[in-house]
């Protein structure tokens, strides 16, 4: 049995869910696209949170790696924000994408967080293609969601090229 994975194309910041995952940088202090959106719309104090943990972390959060706050104003429970790496033509960083899922699940795992929303991580500014992003995030999902721990975990992909992308991974996946 395995986690049930469903597509949406759509903002994010408008779902209903116990974590949303956010594609953050390092700094954790906001920024542009997916966490420049929720922290708009979440509000103060999902940064209020962010400056906490950030004196815990005195060079910023590793790439690869997961921590929660608050949710603020946004229909969830809590936000995890994990960094992903910058794609490189010359370096394979899959292994550290692979890691920004599982460990944004083993987060939510332990805050009881039965429904997860990702973003397609590392597809905007930090160039992943999105069909090997895809591929490498939907494997992932399969391979670290316990159907026991989750109910659901959602694609929230922005555009028509993301979800096809990821439309197209979620098929080859239950093949």
């Amino acid at each position: 049995m395995t986690v049930s994975i469903t597509l949406v194309q759509g903002d994010i910041t408008r779902q209903r869910v116990d974590a949303l995952v956010n594609a953050a940088n390092s700094s954790l202090l906001g920024g542009g696209g997916v966490d420049g959106a929720i922290h708009r719309r979440g509000g103060p104090e999902i940064l209020a949170d962010c400056r906490r943990l950030r004196a815990s972390l005195p060079k910023g959060l590793p790439t690869g790696r997961a921590v929660a706050t608050v949710a603020g104003k946004l229909d969830a429970r809590h936000v995890i924000h994990t960094v992903g790496p910058v794609w490189s033509a010359t370096e394979d960083r899959s292994e550290l994408l692979a890691s920004c899922h599982r460990e944004a699940l083993r987060v939510a795992a332990e805050l009881g967080a039965r429904t997860v929303a990702f973003p397609a991580i590392s597809t905007g500014v930090y160039r992943w293609p999105l069909d090997d992003a895809a591929r490498v995030a939907v494997r992932t999902v399969r391979e670290a969601a316990d159907p026991a721990r989750f109910d659901e975990v959602r694609f929230v992909l922005f555009d028509q090229a993301a979800y096809d992308a990821f439309a197209k991974a979620l098929a080859a996946a239950d093949r």
